[in-house]
Formats: structure tokens, sequence, C-alpha cells
């Protein structure tokens, strides 16, 4: 188990329990009281910890290196019904973008997100969830598949941003980010949205246009990294925390601005304590939002989707 640095309270008092747990199994003593007053601390501590998280703590478990991705999602909603679907027929096949076909329930999704890797090895070949120009043309074209077959489409977000190296924008990268936000915009299929760890910029945005957009609990969705902002305004990395307050970018801040429609609640201590508790969450959801939406005419469905976004932000006459 890995511990972030305002988590190390926990981390004590597990470790304490622990050792108390082997000495009553190594020894006569009783320490049965004992064990129950730890851990009586270690929940208080938990509950006390989580329920006043931190804009930038929020960060950290958004990026928690146990944290489920879009493979581990799609796997568990899916099981054996999921078949992965490649390349964008231009260029190559994107890693770091997954997509393909997959059923919960009976109901079938063309899903689609951006997928990390657990190790350095599998990080390098995701290239860190950073997708090139052509992952979200593979995007777009499943997307268009699934409105051709009249399935819905399932976005799940993961990422730190779109590639920003020189051959990403030799290839397009802006125009490949903003052809998907048009098209999605005008689909015909009905788009559900989820967050499940990071949101940050364009890269998120390549596949974040949905008729319903979610977050689970601790995620975030902002135009920029809190380093890069940081980085930006002071020259420095070290005003992070300051910059995710300043940012508004937490899942309780995007619901308050009517940025996200719904925040789906995380176990305590986040997604990576309770992964099946979080899975059930997140297909409860997806199934919800698709029957509030499987019974519009294409015509309404784009219609209500445009009217949702125009409605976003502030702005005077």
């Amino acid at each position: 188990m890995e511990y972030l640095e305002f988590e190390l309270p926990i981390k004590e008092l597990e470790e304490q329990l622990d050792k108390c747990e082997i000495i009553g199994k190594e020894s006569e003593v009783d320490v049965t009281e004992t064990c129950k007053q730890i851990e009586k601390k270690l929940a208080e501590t938990k509950k006390n910890i989580y329920k006043n998280l931190t804009a930038w703590q929020r960060v950290q478990l958004s990026r928690h290196p146990n944290r489920p991705y879009t493979l581990d999602h799609i796997k568990a909603l899916c099981g054996d019904t999921f078949l992965e679907l490649h390349g964008d027929r231009n260029v190559k096949d994107d890693k770091a973008m997954i997509g393909g076909l997959g059923k919960i329930g009976d109901q079938s999704y063309m899903f689609i997100g951006q997928q990390k890797g657990f190790n350095t090895k599998t990080r390098q070949y995701r290239n860190f969830g950073m997708s090139n120009p052509e992952g979200y043309r593979k995007a777009l074209r499943l997307m268009k598949s699934a409105e051709k077959f009249g399935i819905p489409v399932v976005t799940l977000i993961d990422t730190p941003g779109a590639y920003p190296g020189l051959e990403a924008e030799e290839r397009g990268q802006g125009e490949a980010i903003a052809r998907n936000i048009l098209e999605m915009s005008r689909l015909k299929v009905p788009i559900i949205t989820i967050i499940i760890g990071e949101g940050a910029s364009g890269g998120a945005l390549g596949i974040g246009v949905g008729d319903r957009v979610m977050m689970l609990e601790n995620t975030w969705y902002s135009v920029i990294s809190p380093e890069s902002c940081s980085s930006i305004l002071w020259r420095s990395w070290e005003f992070k925390e300051q910059a995710a307050e300043a940012l508004k970018l937490t899942a309780k801040d995007m619901k308050r601005m009517k940025l996200v429609d719904q925040i789906i609640k995380e176990p305590l201590g986040g997604a990576h304590t309770d992964r099946a508790a979080t899975f059930k969450s997140v297909s409860d959801a997806i199934v919800k939002s698709y029957e509030e939406l499987k019974n519009l005419s294409p015509k309404d469905l784009v219609k209500q989707r445009m009217e949702k976004y125009d409605a976003m932000g502030v702005y005077k006459d």
C-alpha cells in the first residue's frame, strides 16, 4: 500500500494496529481493547482527513499509482464482452487512446478513453496517457462507427494533457482536438463522459463533449495543471497548491459552476481503496444516464447538447 504525504497519520495508525495484532497472536497477552482503541482512532483520523481535503490533495489522489485506469474500469464493467478496436486508418494506432465495443448488461456501448501505464515500461508504451493526433482521430472514427449503428458512446477521461511534442503539432494536434469537439457536439447518439482521474486541457476536451458529464469525487478538470499554472504565473512549481485552489478544478467546483452534471462518490480514501465499489458506482451512473437519454430522438439529443454548452460560462453583452 502506497501512502501520500497527507496520509502518513493513517499509515502510522495502521502500522500500530498490525503490531498490536501480531503481539496478540504471538503472546498470551489480551490486546483486544488496545486494538479496538487504535481502530477507533484510525476511523476518526480517516474521516477527518478525507472530509477536509484541499484541492491539491484531491489532485494527488487523482494521480495515486494504485488508482484504477481506463482499461481497469472497462474490464470491470464489461468483463469478457469488450472488443478493443485499433488505429485511425491514417497514421498509426495510438496506445495512449484506447477504444472498443463492450456490454453492460444487454446494452452495447462504444468505450473510448485515455490509458496510462502502471510501471516505467507501460508508461512509456502508453505515452503517460498523452495522446497524439492519431489518438483523437481514432476516437472520432470509433464515435462515427457507433453513430452509424446507433450505439451510445462512453468516454473515460484520464490525461495530463494532449502530447505537446513537435511531431504531434506537425500532424495537426490542435485541428484533431477541435475536429473532435465539433463532431461530438453534433453526434446523433448519446454521449456519456466520466472523468476518472486527471482531466487536463484540450487533451480532456478532445473526448469530453457529452450529454452527461460526470466526475469521480477525487478527480480534477481544468484548462491547465496546477504545476504548469504555477510555473507560468510564479516561474516556479512551488506554488502548485495555491494554483490548485485558484483554478477551482475539483468536482465540487465544477458542479457548482454547472460545468459537470454529477459527482460520483468514491469510497473513503479514494477509488483505489475499494475498486469494486468504485466500478459499481460508475456502472450505475452510466446505466442511469443512458436510461434518461435513450428515448430522445437524434434531433432532440443534439439540440439539448448544444443548449447545454451554450448555457455555460459567464458573459456580458
